[in-house]
């Protein structure tokens, strides 16, 4: 009796298992660039059997409200910071299960080829918003230039700089004015959206650039009881696959790049 329960079980197991791998995942993002790397990932997905639809929303907010729901099973449009801001004022268990790409903020000049050549008393022009300013400092320590205070995090203004070998001049600027400022400073962060319009390729121009361990990375997020679910993860590595990061590559000439593991061409 025990060995048919078991097996009628199982069975029911079966069928449900079958008819959610029939019926796919839905993932969530935002009409724009992001659109066209998943649906080559979806490509990808489909030749190992997995279906994945992809669900267009019209603006940011509503992505997030919409997996905590249950309306689709995982989104694609956001950076780690973003996801903390949401998670701040709308506790959830969100989670990032895998990285996508990232807009990179590059450390351009006219002057020098390295930061290895900065001199003492240099101007070093960064954004004056506390988001992009502070991802401007965390780059500059990154590259060894500045030390900051170990809680300052990513709204770190030139007030949390503790240490500053070479005396740098660290002086805020608007952030669409700062490929201006090219022409008076040793060194500037721009933003890859207004690096880009005048013709600044981040992977061939930037002095310094931001990779895969930035916090600004793109993420997929899913919620946290589904982390483990093996199709997401499936899509994970479907994102993450050869072919999405050359469509990366070709599509934004290096305004984004591919956060993850691929052989550059």
């Amino acid at each position: 009796m025990n060995k048919i329960l078991a097996f009628s079980l199982s069975f029911v197991l079966f069928l449900a298992t079958a008819a959610y791998a029939q019926d796919g995942i839905t993932v969530g993002t935002v009409s724009g660039s992001d659109v066209a790397f998943l649906e080559k990932a979806v490509e990808v997905a489909a030749k190992d059997g997995l279906k994945v639809t992809i669900k267009e929303f019209s603006d940011y907010p509503q992505l997030n409200p919409a997996l905590v729901s249950g309306d689709i099973d995982l989104n694609s449009f956001q950076h780690i910071p973003y996801l903390d801001s949401f998670l701040r004022d709308n506790p959830s268990d969100l989670v990032s299960i895998g990285t996508t790409y990232i807009a990179p903020m590059g450390i351009y000049s006219k002057r020098i080829k390295s930061l290895e050549e900065l001199k003492e008393g240099d101007i070093v022009a960064i954004p004056n918003d506390p988001s992009n300013g502070g991802r401007a400092l965390l780059l500059l320590e990154k590259a060894g230039k500045i030390t900051l205070r170990p809680d300052a995090g990513i709204t770190a203004t030139p007030f949390d700089v503790e240490e500053n070998p070479l005396k740098l001049k660290i002086i805020a600027v608007d952030a669409a004015q700062a490929p201006t400022a090219l022409d008076d400073a040793a060194a500037v962060a721009i933003n890859n959206n207004y690096a880009t319009p005048l013709g600044l390729n981040p992977l061939n121009d930037a002095i310094f650039l931001e990779d895969a361990d930035s916090p600004y990375v793109n993420i997929i997020v899913a919620r946290g009881a589904d982390k483990d679910n093996p199709q997401y993860l499936q899509f994970v590595k479907a994102y993450q696959s050869q072919e999405v990061a050359d469509l990366i590559i070709a599509t934004d000439k290096g305004a984004t790049i591919p956060a993850f593991p691929y052989e550059k061409k």
